[in-house]
Formats: structure tokens, sequence, C-alpha cells
């Protein structure tokens, strides 16, 4: 396994400085997985959509051929996420800070969810109202196709949250006051190189939020072998099967993500929440690093 193998949707969503979307050209896409050694990742890439029309020149990527794509890929994560009970953890790791920080009277508190893609952990938060009614959800993703169809769903279900497209660090895009905030994510860390988690929890203090849980996948052989057999199992898209079982294989362990954590955040305590080592459940296939504010 190559240091420098990505994940095929890493490669399919190009913004500028300002957030918006750049064309994507299938040649490069191709070329990148190519100079990877990954074959199988080629094959499905040399069959995305092309842009066609007087705006195509055979070989841009379709944006909203590709904007769909991400959509059905996300619709299959949810199947993920509730076959981990991934609301359910979330609360329970969550509900002793926001107890704590409701107890001090000072305010609503706000969980962000930063990368939340079609928002199906701050829905599913809404929908189980686990961390209590007044509790603020919102899910910033920097797809804005993701935020739409997010609210979309959020619109359909009737639920109290929302959802933002920008950066869910940049000061004022999601977190107003960072005293009663807290960060969460759900396999986001593993698309990371080392200097991009420390840089990650450096913005994380330099905004100030009480807390931050970030869930992620444990780098072991259970986690690889059952991310191949889910993936075969429950998702259709060729994007789904092949993202999901790499980033099995791209997962960071968690000395990593302390180390990361520990240098660009050395005014939090933090902790790796780890399940059974020689034991383990399905379920804590994702482990989530912890940090709180001293």
């Amino acid at each position: 396994m190559g240091a420098d193998r990505v994940e095929i949707t890493d490669l399919l969503w190009r913004t500028d400085a300002r957030g918006r979307p750049l064309p994507v050209r299938r040649s490069e896409v191709v070329a990148r997985l190519t100079a990877s050694g990954q074959s199988g990742a080629v094959r499905v890439a040399a069959r995305l959509p092309l842009l066609r029309g007087d705006e195509g020149d055979g070989d841009l990527l379709d944006p909203a051929e590709v904007d769909a794509l991400g959509v059905r890929v996300h619709r299959e994560l949810s199947r993920l996420g509730e076959e981990l009970q991934m609301a359910r953890r979330v609360a329970a790791v969550l509900g002793p800070v926001v107890d704590g920080l409701r107890g001090d009277g000072g305010g609503p508190v706000r969980v962000v969810d930063l990368g939340c893609g079609i928002g199906h952990l701050v829905r599913s938060l809404a929908h189980t109202g686990e961390l209590g009614p007044d509790v603020e959800l919102v899910g910033v993703d920097l797809n804005p196709a993701l935020v739409a169809e997010a609210d979309r769903l959020r619109g359909v279900e009737g639920l109290r949250c929302r959802f933002v497209h920008g950066d869910a660090l940049e000061p004022g895009v999601a977190v107003d006051d960072p005293s009663r905030t807290v960060v969460i994510s759900v396999g986001v860390l593993h698309h990371l190189t080392p200097a991009e988690l420390e840089a990650l929890f450096r913005a994380q203090a330099d905004l100030g939020v009480v807390a931050w849980a970030h869930w992620d996948i444990v780098p072991c052989v259970w986690s690889t072998v059952g991310s191949w057999v889910f993936h075969r199992a429950r998702m259709r898209e060729p994007v789904s099967r092949h993202d999901g079982v790499l980033s099995a294989r791209r997962a960071h362990p968690a000395e990593t993500l302390l180390a990361a954590a520990s240098a660009g955040a050395p005014a939090y305590d933090h902790d790796v929440v780890e399940g059974p080592r020689w034991h383990p459940r399905a379920l804590d296939v994702l482990r989530p690093l912890v940090g709180v504010r001293r």
C-alpha cells in the first residue's frame, strides 16, 4: 500500500480559495490514480461521466453527475452510520461534556459536525434528541451539493438542526461562542496527513472550542477485512466499494493522532477511546479521539 494512495472521491471536487467549484478533468484523475498503482480505481475513474455539449471538451467531468454521485455515495455511507449506531455512541461520549456546559447556565450549547456530508449523524441526533432539546445541532461541509441534500432531508424529516456550506473552523461560519461549542466528525481524520492533522487541531484550539471528538477507523486487520465484507455486501456504487476499503487501510494509529493533537493543541487533554483489543466488537471499528480544553 503506497502512502500516496488516495480515494477516488478525494479527486472529484476541487475548489478555489473562495470555495467555488473548479473543473475536473477525467484524464487528470486517471493519471493520479495510475501513478499510485491503483489499477482498480483507474477502471472506475475511466467510466466517470463527461460533460457533453458546447461546454465539454471530451475530458471534463460533468459536475452535475459528479455531485449526484457524491450524494449517492454518502447515502450509502449512511448505512454504515446506522450499522455502527453512531448517533447513540456520539451522544454517549458528548453527554458528560454537554451536561457540564448546560449546568453552568451560560447559554445554549452547540455541536458542530465538521464534514457532515448529507447530515446523517446530525439528523439522527436531532431525531433521537439524546443530547437534549436545548442543544443546537449544526452540520458543515465544503461540498455545496451535499449540504443542499442534507438540508432537503432535514426539511422532509421536519428536524430541528441546520446545515451550512463552508469551513467549520472559519470564525463565524458555524461557531459563534467557542466556549459553548463542541466540534465532532466521523471518518474525516484518515483523509489528512500527520501535518494536516496537526493543523486541524491547532485550528480548533485557535478558535477556542471547549471540546472535540473525532471518530475514525481503527487500523487493524479486523477493520480492513470487515470493511471489505461490509462494502461488498451493502454498497452498490463502485466508488463506495473502492474508497471504503481504502479508508480502512489509510487510517492513522492512535499514536499518530495523539502526537498531532498534542503538538497542535497542547492546552487540551486528549485521549483515544479504544474498544477491546483482543475481542473487538463490530461497533468499535470506529473510535473517537477526544480533546477537552483544560
